[in-house]
Order: C-alpha cells, then structure tokens, then sequence
C-alpha cells in the first residue's frame, strides 16, 4: 500500500482455524502488521507528514482480526456450487465480488504474475458447528460474504449506484454434511440466499439531530440501475429471481412506503419486458406489522412462505466420490479437490440437484427484519438438507425443536455481526427474544440502547470509517498535491476522479450521501471486474424499454395508504359487497404518480398464507365478513392507470394474477374469492 510516501506491507502473522470445508482448513486472523518499506528517494518530511500518518491510521483502522476469514486451498470467496461448476483460479478469483484485498494485492499479482505470495479475504461472517439430530451428528457451516462493490456505512451507502450494485449486498451461504472419521462427507448440501439494499437510487442525509433521516427518490428513467442489479442476479445465480420486500406498507408520515411503492413498480415496469419464466417474483410484506399483531406467528408466517420459494430454487446436493489417483484437471464439471491430512487426493462431486435462482431479502436497512426472514429461510433449507441426506424422515423442523433454537443462535449471531459492520450496533432481535420467550421488559430496554448506540455511531463515526473503507479498498489513492480524503466528505457527496482528483462539475460540497456517486475511475478497474450491463452483455436478460419518466417528486408527497386495517373517518371506503378501493384522493394521487396494481405477489398463492391460524382480532377491519386474513400488511392495490398526453398509458398488470380465473383453476387450487378478484378486479387484502 503507498499513500503519499513509501510502501508499506500488511502481513498477517497469526492464525486461527475456524472450520473445515471438504478437507480445506478456513482461517481467520489472529494477528496483523503494517511494515513500511525504506525508499532513498522519499523525503524524510513526507513519510512523517500529518497527512500520511493520517492515511495510515485509516487503514490501520479496519481491524482485519475482526470478521476477515480465508483460505489456502478453497475459494472460500464462492459458493460451494460456483466451485464445482467453474473452474477458475489464479487473477480471476480475486476479481470476485467479494474479496475485499483485490487492490491491496493487484500490485504484486500483476508484477509476480502469480497468486503465491497474496490470499484472499473475505469480509463477513463464517461460523461452523457440530450438531445432531436423531442421534446423528453433523456439521453446519453459515457463511456470509460482503460485497466490495459499493460497500460502505448505513447512510454513506444507500439504493443501487449506475452500475447496478447495491449497498450491504450480502451472500449467505448455508452448508450441511453429514460428520465422518476423516472429515471428507461422502455427501454435502449447500443453499445460497441474498440480501441487498432497495434496488432504486435513493438517499438519506446523516443528520445528528434527527434519528431517522428523511428517505429522498431520486428520478431513475427506465429504471436502468434497478435492470442491471437484477441483470447481475441472474448472472449469479440464474431464474428464478425471488423478491421478498418487507418494508413498511403504511406510515402517519411516508418513508418506506414511498420506496414500497416504487420498487412494486419498478419491478412491475421491468417484467412487462421478459417472458413468463424470466419474470422476477415478488412478495411485499409489512413485517414491522404482523409483528405488532397478537397471536401473529411472524416466523410461522415466513417459513410458509420460505417453503414455497425452496420450491422454486431448491438447493445444491453433492455425492462425493474420492478416486484412487487424481484426475485430469481438465476433466470437467464435478470435479473437486479434497484435502486429506497433507494430501490433495482428486474427488468427484456429483451434483443430485442444484439450486437454480435466489431469494433475494430486504427491508430497509438489510439488517433487523431481514435476518429473521433469513433466518426463517434457513430453517426451512436445513429440514430439507437434513432430509435429502438421510438424517431425517421428514423435510421439515418445528420452530420448537431444539434444532431451531441451535439454528437461530446462528442466525442472530450473524445478524449482529452484520449489522455492526453496516449499521454500527448490534442488531434488532426482538422476534427472536419473543421466539424464546425472554422478559419484554428485558427486550425493550436492549432495543432502545442498540437504537441509541445504532444513532451515535451513524452521526459521529461513520464518515470516518467511510473513509477507511474507500482507502483499503482502494476507491480513492492519495496523491501529491490533490485534496485528501477527509475533507471531500464523502464519496458519494460528489463525483470524484481517479486518485482524487475532482472533476470539472464539482464546484462546491453537497451535505447528501447520494447513491450514484462513485469515487474510483472506470479506467482504473480490471475488465472482468466490471458490471456486465455496461458492455451490453447481458441485455438479452432484460431487454430495456422505452418509458417517459412519469414519476414526480416525493418529498411532499401525501401519505400512501394500502388498504388500512383501521380507516381514519376521513377515509371513504366503497360499500360495494366484496370489494373496497381506497379513497378517491389517494386513488388520483397513485394514479399521478403512475403506479400499477401494487399486488404483495406475482407466485405465492396468497390463500394457502390466510390458513396459518393466526389471530387478528384486535383490529376491527380485519373482523369484518370479508376480509378476515391475518396478512394486513400485504396489500393488493386496485388498479391505478395513468394516462395523459405524452404518457405511456401501463394498463393492467400482464403477470401471473392478470390470468382469468379458469386458468388459476387449472394451474393451483385457488380459493373462489381469489379467482373473483382476478377475474372482476377490486382489492384483495392480506
């Protein structure tokens, strides 16, 4: 690493196992040094300067003995079926996404002309475990990996940037084998879920005297950053894309459900242009809600819904073959090296099934909501995993088994280790305290700390871990004679040329962490590690269409109600038998801002959700002989076209729920109610 004086190597000069994957050791960091590398030709003054002592107490900042994790002999950088099925090394490992030294490494890889001398980290979580279930033992191995990509604190990064990458984009990876004598499985399953910022340029301005900033839209024609985000998913992962959103539907004054709303139709817009099999799926759930509602199983509710999504994806299950003398590197796809003792010995992996597409989770910080649902997603992945390796009969573990409560240990500690690194505090447990039934007293007194020390830290340190982050990942260099880092603010305040340079439109500070900002030069990037939709690549995924930007401001903007359990008298509702449509004030100002039917899905059948049992009776709308689901915070919207001149006129919704109700009786069981809505339109409440 150089700042403004001479080179200086970090090494790491102690270790520590934390698991064991196929025989590969996985380490963690013990212990680091930075060693500054004598050069005649840099001046005594500079090397001590206040500014170069300042930029190494920046990198010296990112404590890489915390939640840093690699390996000598497996890509720990990849999912555990992208090892099997691709089969690169070398350069192309350290462009990954998620290897967070690519640019403390370039350097020397580009000169050495080899990988020998650098590993690769990864920033995130790993922790593994030996468990059992009927007597059996296994091992279970949670991983998440952080991407470097727009990576960043809470209100620093915000939305989906021009490339299509989004702030704290995380991969979870949960694996499972089965415990043997030599530690080599003779089968493995694998699962990958992900999580991700809200696909749409938004922003938040820090501000220390308000603990929740105001959420600003940002105008995003065609909706390009939103296309080339799920353009990079399908690269990732492949169809089918599943959405689970679980922000707010309602507020008294709109914040998450102005980008509620306008995720739906972004995402109504983007599948107007793919065919049925490429649509991404939706389901928009008001979590924050049903878990204010009594007798609302809220991890009940979400593993209904995560069984139906494992449906759809399924997941990766390996038989491992080891052969008495190593195969040709060459020999393919299944191929896989095993470490034995000291020993390399060649194995096949033969894939049984293999996950085809993601469940992508958000709320609105990717932090609280979305690690139960994460977690919800877990459990229902592990009963299968178990199931498929012959450790259980049945594809399915009780919330109550203690399997569960060993399972959600997991998840929680992931959580908070996520949220540390994102949001500067530990996260938001409370359905997991209830799960266990903890004292409430308890509960709320460590919500409000976490949400205080959450605050502290976003107001007065994240600016400087920000700039942490952008040195050690190379997204700005220091230069002789161009401004340093901390007084441009923040990387995203304004648009910033390669090696700090200012670009010629910057002639002032602007106080917002806007989301499209980007510090580091195109030019500056290897080929391979740029975003594919700017070559054009992957524009056959999603063809782009033509739309004029129908969206108006939102700052102003009067509050969105979906279907409201509990109307205010100033509220109308129609008294057509069956139906309800939402006042005629709300219903023009939907239909000005050009929304489309804002349905909660597009896959789930939404009656097999209304049979969980839950009980809603405090609210006196859902008491009512015609809506009676305990799902209010989804919400089905009646149809809302907008149409002026020098407007595209959107029309009804040409999915899945546009069909007639003959054809969804051929396809599932839907309920009567169900088909009519379909069929006749009106709004269907869950």
């Amino acid at each position: 690493m150089k700042f403004l004086g001479p080179y200086y190597m970090v090494i790491i000069t102690r270790r520590r196992k934390v698991g064991t994957i196929c025989g590969h050791d996985i380490y963690s960091i013990g212990k680091s040094e930075m060693i500054a590398i004598p050069c005649p030709i840099v001046c005594p003054n500079v090397a001590n300067s206040r500014d170069e002592n300042r930029y190494k107490r920046l990198l010296c900042s990112v404590d890489l003995t915390k939640d840093f994790f690699f390996s000598y002999s497996y890509n720990i950088m990849r999912s555990l079926q992208k090892n099997i099925n691709d089969k690169n090394t070398g350069h192309v490992v350290y462009e990954t996404m998620f290897v967070w030294n690519e640019f403390l490494t370039r350097a020397m890889r580009n000169h050495l002309k080899n990988t020998d001398w650098t590993v690769a980290l990864v920033h995130g979580f790993f922790k593994q475990s030996k468990l059992s279930v009927s007597g059996k033992d296994f091992w279970l191995t949670l991983i998440a990996r952080r991407s470097r990509h727009f990576a960043g604190t809470r209100f620093m990064k915000r939305g989906v940037n021009e490339k299509g990458r989004v702030a704290n984009d995380v991969e979870t990876e949960q694996i499972v084998f089965e415990d043997t004598p030599d530690d080599i499985p003779s089968q493995i399953t694998s699962v990958v879920q992900h999580r991700g910022s809200i696909p749409l340029v938004w922003f938040q301005e820090t501000s220390r005297l308000n603990i929740r900033p105001e959420i600003t839209l940002k105008s995003d024609v065609d909706y390009k950053a939103t296309r080339l985000h799920f353009e990079n998913l399908v690269l990732r992962y492949g169809n089918p894309i599943v959405i689970l959103n679980l922000i707010k539907t309602r507020e008294k004054k709109p914040r998450e459900s102005l980008l509620r709303a306008e995720f739906a139709k972004a995402i109504h817009y983007i599948n107007k242009g793919l065919p049925d099999d490429k649509r991404l799926k939706f389901l928009h759930m008001d979590l924050s809600k049903l878990s204010r509602r009594k007798g609302t199983n809220v991890l009940g509710l979400l593993n209904k819904v995560a069984s139906d999504v494992l449906e759809l994806t399924d997941l990766l299950h390996c038989e491992i073959t080891i052969s008495s003398k190593p195969l040709d590197a060459s020999s393919g796809q299944g191929s896989c090296d095993i470490k034995i003792n000291d020993d390399f010995c060649a194995a096949t992996m033969v894939p049984l099934l293999l996950q085809k597409g993601v469940l992508r989770t958000n709320c609105i910080d990717c932090l609280d909501r979305t690690n139960v649902a994460q977690f919800a997603y877990g459990l229902a992945a592990l009963g299968r995993q178990l199931h498929v390796l012959k450790l259980t009969e049945e594809p399915k573990i009780d919330l109550h088994d203690p399997l569960a409560d060993d399972l959600m240990d997991f998840y929680e500690r992931m959580g908070d280790t996520l949220a540390i690194q994102y949001g500067g505090s530990a996260a938001h447990n409370k359905i997991f305290c209830e799960q266990r039934g903890q004292w409430k007293a308890a509960t709320q007194s460590q919500e409000f700390l976490r949400t205080l020390q959450r605050y502290y830290n976003n107001a007065y340190t994240d600016p400087e871990k920000q700039d942490a982050i952008n040195v050690f990942l190379g997204h700005f260099q220091p230069q002789q004679g161009k401004p340093p880092l901390w007084k441009l603010d923040s990387d995203q305040h304004y648009n910033i040329g390669r090696q700090g340079t200012l670009s010629e439109e910057t002639g002032r500070f602007i106080k917002r962490s806007l989301s499209d900002g980007n510090i580091l030069c195109e030019n500056s990037a290897p080929v391979s590690d740029r975003n594919v939709g700017e070559n054009n690549t992957a524009s056959e995924l999603l063809p782009s269409q033509q739309l004029d930007d129908i969206r108006e401001p939102t700052d102003s903007a009067p509050e969105i109600y979906m279907c409201e359990t509990n109307p205010c008298p100033s509220t109308k509702y129609s008294t057509m038998p069956g139906r309800h449509s939402i006042s005629e004030e709300r219903q023009s100002y939907l239909k000005r801002l050009g929304y489309p039917e804002l349905h909660s899905s597009n896959f789930l059948d939404l009656d097999l959700l209304s049979s969980s049992g839950n009980s809603c009776d405090e609210e006196a709308f859902e008491r009512s002989s015609i809506i009676h689901s305990p799902l209010d915070g989804i919400s089905v919207g009646s149809t809302t076209t907008y149409s002026e001149p020098g407007h595209n006129d959107e029309g009804r919704d040409d999915t899945d729920l546009s069909r007639s109700s003959s054809q969804l009786s051929d396809s599932r069981d839907y309920s009567d109610r169900f088909a009519q809505w379909v069929a006749n339109g009106g709004m269907l409440c869950y």
